[in-house]
């Protein structure tokens, strides 16, 4: 049988480098659910494990934990998960046959599967689907046993492509200010979690702000149909979007939304423009009878995700399946204009008077201290500093959790203090917290010389009244 049209060596480079990647991003999200899942979702989580499986079915959340939950079995299956990520990632799917090569990918795509359909709120991001349907692929595309598949290549471009244009076309569907290019004026200031060179880009002048966002539109728009023309289109294609993401690297953290949307962009990439192609030998029979129905069963599958791209009520980030083997992506079609942050404060203070001493928890990510500059996090997600922002747009985002969050650091809970950077009281737990609101804005240049403080903020309400462990409610 001749496979001449299956394979392609050309890409045997570019297969590499984006499995060996895919699996440090593995590495990534597995090691941040062994260390945050306790507080979130473990026995005494906020939203535990246990309790949402009495409420679905393994049908509607296929995972491992139906068969048996522990916080123990989960923390194995988390740092198993990174282990076997970082052998990947250190070439082990090249040292072994075909067969175990896929056997390795899939256990790692199961895995992380099984951790995402339990993650209730802390896990209903967009990347966290792009990770397992990237995964899902990777476990199809062979290794140095066999030339790169390239009917794979190509779903790994469709993927790209639906990550890239379902984000620009909610963006020219959502906000007027994508329309008349005025959305940069507001975002780095008031995106999710903004990093140590936001501040920065937020100072820009408007004229380049405008160039932004119109560059935006075009790699988003245009240049993902590229990928689809010949090379060296294709190729040029990709690395206009992989710089473009870093752009965004730098100007923000979004856990490791840009860094696999670089990764997704790499086998689009000619790999013989770097290096000569190795003698690959040809693929056995019943991988490319597996290649091919896997690409059937893709593209079926892809009619829900091609309906949302054509609808005029598209969907941010939704998957259509309980494996999250196809799914659509969008991300900032509304930008905000005005940042509010929620500030939670204890005191051990019992009797609560005009004069009562407040102090403040500080986050890792989120702002906090007025004087502190934004840490670099991404690609590592703090899931609890991300819904902290979600829940000062509206508190209906916090409604189930926030509640059990407060009763945690009225309880000292090591695992949830963990989360933060700094506890104020090491002691002992604060007898009462109370929440409040502030309105954030980035200082100018006139007022970060006189104050040294990064941020401005200026209070808005109480977010929730003071609370003791033993209050009503």
């Amino acid at each position: 049988m001749e496979w001449f049209w299956f394979t392609s060596s050309d890409y045997w480079l570019s297969r590499l480098v984006f499995q060996r990647a895919l699996a440090v991003l593995y590495v990534v999200a597995f090691a941040g659910a062994a260390l945050q899942f306790r507080a979130l979702i473990g026995e005494r989580g906020m939203l535990p494990v246990p309790a949402y499986l009495r409420r679905v079915s393994p049908r509607q959340a296929p995972s491992l934990f139906h068969r048996h939950y522990s916080d123990r079995f989960f923390a194995l299956c988390a740092w198993t998960g990174a282990a076997l990520a970082a052998a990947l990632a250190a070439g082990a799917g090249d040292a072994v046959p075909l067969a175990v090569c896929m056997l390795m990918w899939a256990v790692l795509w199961a895995l992380y599967l099984s951790i995402v359909n339990v993650g209730q709120t802390w896990y209903g991001f967009g990347w966290e689907s792009l990770l397992l349907e990237a995964g899902f692929l990777a476990v199809f595309l062979g290794n140095e046993r066999t030339a790169p598949p390239v009917l794979i290549l190509w779903l790994l471009r469709w993927l790209l492509f639906r990550v890239e244009f379902g984000a620009g076309l909610i963006k020219l569907r959502g906000d007027s200010c994508w329309r008349d290019l005025t959305c940069l004026y507001y975002h780095h200031e008031t995106q999710p979690m903004p990093g140590p060179l936001s501040w920065f880009f937020h100072r820009l002048p408007r004229p380049l702000h405008r160039v932004e966002a119109a560059a935006n539109h075009v790699t988003q728009l245009v240049v993902p149909v590229l990928l689809f023309t010949p090379q060296p289109v294709a190729s040029a294609a990709a690395g206009v979007i992989i710089v473009t993401q870093l752009w965004l690297v730098l100007s923000g953290n979004f856990a490791w939304l840009n860094w696999i949307t670089i990764v997704l962009a790499v086998p689009a990439v000619d790999g013989s423009l770097f290096a000569r192609a190795p003698a690959l030998p040809a693929p056995p029979l019943w991988y490319g009878i597996l290649v091919v129905a896997v690409t059937a069963l893709v593209l079926v599958l892809s009619r829900n995700p091609v309906r949302n791209l054509l609808s005029r009520r598209q969907a941010m980030n939704r998957s259509f399946d309980p494996l999250h083997l196809v799914n659509t992506y969008g991300a900032f079609g509304t930008v905000g204009r005005i940042r509010h942050e929620i500030v939670i404060e204890g005191t051990d203070e019992t009797v609560l008077h005009p004069g009562t001493v407040w102090r403040a928890y500080e986050f890792k990510g989120k702002p906090g201290d007025v004087r502190r500059l934004p840490r670099q996090f991404a690609p590592y997600h703090l899931r609890l500093d991300w819904m902290m922002w979600f829940a000062a747009l509206s508190p209906a985002y916090a409604h189930s959790w926030f509640g059990g969050l407060v009763e945690r650091l009225l309880d000292g809970d090591r695992d949830t203090l963990r989360l933060l950077r700094r506890n104020p009281f090491p002691g002992a737990p604060p007898a009462v917290v109370r929440a409040r609101l502030y309105r954030y804005r980035f200082t100018t240049w006139q007022e970060l010389r006189a104050t040294g403080a990064w941020w401005h903020r200026t209070y808005v309400r109480e977010f929730m009244l003071p609370t003791r462990l033993d209050a009503p409610g």
